[in-house]
């Protein structure tokens, strides 16, 4: 494929390559296999060593001599530097061949988990993590960029979904087994433990993953970075794309951050060993997100999108119930429409992203991790003034915003292409 210039980028950018310059990875191949498992280690790596620490929090408030609210910071440090290093990874994943980026990216970041452990205060194990979720930046944008430049467009959500999937799967076994690893043992063997694993990951990930044939490094200057996320923006169907992820975690985050507080509490009082299975739920994500992807390849990402975020407030609405039972399904069914939206949505940005498809995915997950950021901040207040009814009408009503933004667009205007 040629090498992009400048002129590739000069208003309208987004266009789509010809398909005769196209190298696909078809369904069904070695390579398809290869870069589907590749790319679900990726997933697992990247997430679980972000939430590695939250079954931990409890912790290190006495090991430290801290606060809570001062040992959350091990969390939301994490996260705040991989957004901020997400977007940056757009621009400078241009000059870098796919592979090699992401690779270096696992490999450090395990590098940090296992430096985490190590660290003999509390100031150095923030940095620690800190750097971690900068190194990350990498991972998630470039790897649905990688899918978007190189999966045959006809079976790109079924790959997505098993990244999606590999993504589940980390979240889960960050916060499960790291809390079981550590109630033997403790905190920094769990933390040890978990970046050997990963340290396998990222070099299993780097012998499996087909090197791209579709993408080749270029230099861009700033101001054209610049002008390729503000056309990105101009895009109605991205920025579609890019509010519905937001949607999807501003859900996903708030009912996971509140409902254990809801349940250590009377009348159900569980204990923090109980209420940390509930993250078990995640393995209903990892089916969700493959079979959905597959889904959308069958269907339309607009019918998807639209069964996700009903599946989400059918599972917001049946949390209202005192029944632990209903209130387990609940939160599985809203797991499960989160994942299969998540497939449904990243899958879109990079099918309607034409060239610069990094940009595109970076912008995504910026949305993505800001809805999470912001709406599971203002949770916060709906929880302390009016508990867990609070939560359910912000949640729904992010629910309701994710089903009219997946809707058709009226008739006589643009194309819909969800």
């Amino acid at each position: 494929m040629r090498q992009l210039s400048n002129q590739d980028f000069t208003p309208p950018i987004i266009k789509t390559a010809n398909p005769s310059d196209v190298l696909w990875i078809e369904h069904g191949s070695s390579r398809f296999r290869r870069a589907s498992w590749a790319l679900f280690l990726a997933g697992f790596a990247s997430f679980s060593l972000i939430y590695c620490v939250q079954p931990l929090l409890p912790e290190f408030p006495e090991e430290f001599g801290i606060n809570p609210a001062t040992a959350s910071l091990a969390l939301s440090l994490i996260t705040g530097t991989l957004a901020f290093a997400i977007l940056l990874s757009g621009a400078f994943s241009q000059l870098f061949t796919r592979r090699r980026l992401m690779f270096v990216s696992m490999m450090l970041a395990a590098v940090c988990n296992i430096i985490a452990a190590s660290t003999n205060g509390w100031e150095w194990l923030l940095a620690a993590r800190a750097l971690e979720g900068f190194v990350l930046g990498g991972v998630p944008a470039v790897a649905m960029a990688y899918l978007a430049e190189e999966i045959e467009p006809a079976s790109l959500g079924k790959a997505m979904g098993l990244y999606v999937g590999g993504t589940a799967f980390g979240a889960m076994a960050g916060r499960v087994g790291m809390g079981l690893v550590s109630a033997f043992t403790s905190w920094q063997v769990a933390m040890y433990a978990l970046g050997a694993i990963c340290v396998v990951a990222a070099i299993g990930f780097l012998m499996l993953l087909p090197p791209s044939r579709n993408f080749r490094p270029q230099r861009m200057p700033l101001n054209m970075h610049l002008r390729i996320w503000a056309e990105h923006l101009k895009n109605p169907d991205l920025r579609r794309f890019y509010f519905i992820g937001a949607m999807l975690t501003s859900v996903f985050t708030t009912v996971f951050n509140y409902c254990a507080f809801r349940l250590v509490a009377p009348p159900y009082e569980l204990g923090r060993t109980a209420v940390s299975m509930i993250f078990l739920t995640f393995a209903l994500g990892i089916v969700a997100s493959s079979y959905g992807g597959t889904l959308v390849d069958r269907f339309s990402r607009r019918v998807m999108l639209i069964v996700a975020f009903s599946s989400i407030l059918a599972g917001i609405f049946l949390t209202f119930s005192s029944s632990i039972i209903l209130i387990v399904m609940g939160i599985a069914a809203i797991t499960v429409g989160f994942f299969i939206g998540h497939s449904a949505a990243s899958s879109g940005v990079g099918a309607n992203a034409g060239t610069a498809k990094s940009h595109a995915s970076a912008l995504y997950l910026l949305f993505y991790y800001c809805g999470a950021s912001i709406t599971g901040w203002i949770g916060g207040w709906f929880w302390i003034h009016a508990g867990w009814p609070g939560i359910m009408a912000i949640t729904s009503a992010c629910a309701l915003a994710g089903i009219v933004a997946s809707l058709p667009r009226p008739a006589g205007g643009p194309r819909p292409v969800i």
